[in-house]
């Protein structure tokens, strides 16, 4: 199995959260491919977030999180390799050979196209259908229904820009992914916490995003994109407790407004 579904422990609401960063395998069949010091510790991995989110089942709301890592295959990128965005950034392909900052990750060259198409096969396909499964499961309880894409990233990576992120960055595809009602509500939240906080920059949502937010057929979704540092200690290596215990009452305030907002939307 590609990911793992953790089903909430009360009710359902009509919210799927998707953590596609936070694994960390690597199949046997390709492992010796990889330059072994690059994978002792995959640095582009999104660290924990399953764990920081994992309160989401107390409030009905379904996680979906990927099982081997983006370095096998991104499962936020165009499946044809499509840019997200054109502004000059480093943007590592659907199935990487470098990381964020350029360094090679493989031994050899990487994979040739047909080891692509295997992984698009047996990693990537599997998590998009998947998704739209438990999208369409939801749409038969509820009208409206939200897909959120939760990540994070390291405070500062040079390959895509000089500066610092922000804390938290909220996407939508500027607009065009969700309804005016719930980016409302997610920007109205997030913009009253201790963090700092910007909206569609320097990211507007991946390809997840993208792919599933649908406002005109009532499946909505949403990016958060978060700086390690938040939630983890000043070396990006370790959970912080106390740290994580802070966003987290943030990101419930979050999804409880969104319940909220979606329910009323859903009378």
């Amino acid at each position: 199995m590609a990911f793992k579904i953790i089903d909430p422990t009360k009710n359902q609401v009509p919210i799927l959260v998707s953590v596609p960063h936070c694994g960390i395998e690597i199949p046997d069949s390709i492992r010796d491919q990889y330059d072994p010091e690059m994978i002792a510790a995959i640095d582009d991995t999104d660290w924990f977030v399953d764990q920081l989110y994992d309160f989401v089942g107390e409030l009905g709301i379904k996680m979906i999180k990927a099982k081997y890592s983006r370095w096998v295959i991104d499962l936020n990128r165009n499946a044809e390799s499509k840019p997200l965005y054109n502004d000059g950034r480093v943007i590592t392909a659907l199935c990487p050979t470098t990381n964020f900052n350029d360094r090679s990750i493989y031994l050899n060259e990487g994979p040739n196209q047909e080891e692509i198409n295997q992984r698009i096969s047996s990693y990537y396909n599997p998590y998009y259908d998947q998704i739209r499964l438990e999208l369409t499961k939801l749409q038969k309880q509820f009208k409206h229904v939200l897909f959120f894409d939760a990540h994070s990233i390291r405070q500062h990576v040079p390959g895509i820009r000089a500066e610092k992120f922000p804390d938290l960055i909220l996407g939508d595809a500027d607009g065009q992914a969700a309804d005016t009602n719930i980016i409302q509500t997610a920007t109205e939240v997030l913009s009253n916490t201790s963090y700092s906080f910007k909206h569609n920059h320097p990211f507007k949502g991946g390809n997840l995003t993208r792919t599933f937010g649908d406002p005109e057929k009532n499946i909505h979704a949403l990016q958060l994109e978060m700086a390690k540092t938040v939630y983890m200690d000043d070396s990006e290596t370790q959970y912080d407790n106390a740290r994580a215990e802070m966003v987290r009452k943030d990101l419930r305030q979050l999804f409880t407004s969104l319940i909220q907002t979606l329910n009323q939307m859903n009378q």
